[in-house]
């Protein structure tokens, strides 16, 4: 698959994982995806990028704050970072970072949704995102987890212009993340399987090629199993944890993804 070079607005565009150790980070998705490091330089403040067949997939950043958590962070592309940001805050939600220029790479803010939820919104410069997506090794989707998902589709309908498509699933009540015409994300009903303090979140999947091996290899590289392989229409998933608590999922595929 050729790669990507532009992200339409209101799409998933990035992500990144925020680590305490990030060496250890390294060989930790070095060991899982083959993920390797590339360091752009003391100016970007200790962020690192992973790359995949050398091209960029993903972000490894410094944790911003002592005591904040280990986490993954999805980004959504935009035209306009200022004025998705104006919209985040009348749509209920909350600036946890302003938007900012990043070196000519792009334009970027990082929020928090009117349901709990962190995101990010990038404006693209020189950089348009992950340059790998939909194969194994790469994001493939992005999913918002959330006990209230009515006021998420308020929100991210005035934020990005997201039609939200439900449906019934085995697992509870799902909704597809619409954006001109296509799927762009997802959201879990987050019901009473989910214990109280688990707060609202946004979820990266990456693509492998075998789940279950995929994840006795994250254990034996030291992550931990949130949720064991599950079978569902689309593919067989997981939720893991790596060595520092950051969740994500992988996801083997019985079909291919649309790009």
């Amino acid at each position: 698959m050729p790669a990507i070079t532009e992200y339409a607005p209101g799409t998933p565009t990035w992500v990144d994982v925020a680590s305490p150790d990030h060496e250890a980070s390294a060989s930790f998705y070095g060991g899982l995806f083959g993920w390797e490091v590339q360091d752009p330089g003391p100016q970007f403040g200790g962020y690192k990028n992973f790359t995949l067949r050398d091209t960029l997939v993903a972000g490894l950043a410094p944790v911003q704050d002592e005591g904040a958590p280990p986490m993954w962070t999805t980004y959504i592309a935009t035209a306009d970072a200022d004025a998705t940001a104006a919209k985040v805050t009348e749509a209920g939600g909350q600036v946890l970072f302003p938007p900012m220029d990043v070196m000519g790479l792009g334009r970027m803010a990082v929020f928090m949704d009117s349901v709990g939820a962190v995101f990010g919104a990038w404006q693209a410069g020189t950089h348009h995102g992950s340059g790998i997506v939909n194969e194994p090794g790469a994001p493939i989707w992005h999913e918002l987890g959330t006990r209230d998902t009515d006021n998420a589709k308020e929100f991210y309908g005035h934020v990005f212009d997201w039609g939200a498509v439900d449906q019934k699933t085995p697992g509870g009540d799902y909704t597809q993340w619409m954006c001109g015409g296509h799927s762009v994300g997802g959201m879990l009903h987050m019901g009473e399987q989910f214990p109280a303090g688990v707060p609202s979140n946004w979820m990266p999947y990456f693509a492998v090629e075998d789940c279950a091996a995929a994840v006795a290899r994250a254990t034996e590289l030291g992550g931990s199993v949130m949720m064991a392989p599950m079978e569902i229409e689309i593919g067989t998933f997981s939720v893991l944890g790596d060595p520092h608590g950051a969740m994500f999922a992988v996801i083997t595929m019985k079909g291919e993804m649309e790009a």
